[in-house]
């Protein structure tokens, strides 16, 4: 049976200033799978990511979401997009003001016409799938930051979402909260059938969550494929990267001073 492409990325260029950050991204992903975008600091991740979320166009190539075209689509097709998509940032992105219940249903008020106490039923079943139930009337400010990145995700998937997209997931948190996460983004793409694309520089997070890996390096999609298969990846970037070690053909430092160079210019 064919694998339906529910993203695609064709030869993506971007460019900030004389600054190239994408240099032709060509990738494939399927629906139902859980890929993970890896590279280095600086390579293309966030900002690639940002193209497959319609908030960046590219410069030249092509991003296909869902069967749509993103830089041809006027407001309201792109908002219809969005609306089928979720976003799960690194910082966990929650309104202070807010407490964790009005977090979680911020999508809901925004875009649809449910009456609030069908959200408010919404939102208990997904911080329940999170392992928050009872959590509704707590500020952020009373949380754990990773009970914040699980907030965080019960608002991603509040929508019913197709697709969503982590960014960094796992940052900062200590490797015991860090499994809860790549667990509960296990659990959660299997329960509720959700294409999740995942970018972190995390090694075990990605070998612990995913089916496909594509590695950036300089712009560029330097490898991708089966999770096993990357592992034992003959290409020494990628084992250098896999292995953080400092010395191999990827030069660290010198990509730093290129890239402050670049800043001062």
């Amino acid at each position: 049976m064919e694998k339906e492409i529910i993203i695609s990325a064709e030869n993506v260029v971007k460019k900030f200033g004389e600054r190239v950050i994408l240099n032709g991204v060509t990738l494939d992903i399927y629906r139902g799978e859980t890929f993970v975008i890896m590279g280095g600091s600086g390579c293309g991740k966030s900002t690639f990511l940002r193209h497959l979320t319609g908030a960046l166009k590219p410069d030249s190539g092509k991003v296909s979401v869902l069967g749509k075209d993103l830089a041809s689509l006027n407001e309201d097709g792109l908002d219809a997009v969005k609306k089928k998509i979720g976003m799960c940032f690194q910082s966990a992105a929650l309104f202070d003001s807010m407490t964790v219940g009005e977090n979680v249903s911020l999508p809901l008020r925004e875009h649809t016409k449910l009456d609030r106490s069908v959200i408010d039923i919404v939102v208990k079943m997904k911080l329940e799938m999170v392992g928050l139930r009872g959590f509704e009337d707590l500020m952020p400010s009373q949380l754990s930051g990773g009970m914040r990145k699980r907030v965080g995700l019960a608002r991603a998937i509040v929508m019913d979402p197709e697709i969503i997209f982590y960014d960094e997931p796992t940052a900062g948190l200590d490797p015991i909260v860090a499994g809860v996460i790549d667990k509960l983004i296990l659990d959660l793409s299997k329960k509720l059938s959700i294409t999740s694309v995942v970018v972190t520089h995390d090694m075990k997070s990605v070998f612990s969550i995913a089916d496909r890996v594509a590695m950036l390096y300089e712009g560029r999609v330097l490898e991708v494929g089966a999770s096993d298969t990357m592992k034992n990846n003959a290409n020494p970037m990628v084992q250098q990267f896999i292995a953080g070690s400092p010395d191999g053909p990827i030069k660290f430092f010198q990509q730093k001073d290129d890239y402050l160079e670049q800043l001062i210019k």
